[in-house]
């Protein structure tokens, strides 16, 4: 288990309330990019997937819980995508 890693994805993590909030409340997909969001998702996918495969630790744990942000933050911009759409 490493610190750095750790560290790195508290980092990360700490944004994406923020997003997912900003998300829910604006109900606009000004500012996001969808291609990001799935760019983000599939990396802690793909980190999941190496602890799970050749490294477990309890870090992946960290990756879940991102990868879940992520993951309504990416539900959210569909919806609002929909909503913007019938507007």
């Amino acid at each position: 288990m490493s610190i750095f890693e750790i560290i790195m994805l508290i980092s990360f993590g700490f944004a994406w309330p923020f997003s997912i909030h900003k998300s829910y409340t604006s109900r606009s997909v000004k500012g996001k990019s969808f291609l990001f969001l799935i760019v983000i998702f599939v990396g802690y996918l793909a980190g999941i997937l190496h602890k799970t495969f050749y490294y477990y630790d309890k870090v992946i744990y960290l990756y879940i819980l991102n990868m879940t942000m992520v993951g309504i933050d990416i539900l959210l911009y569909i919806r609002n995508r929909r909503l913007q759409s019938k507007a």
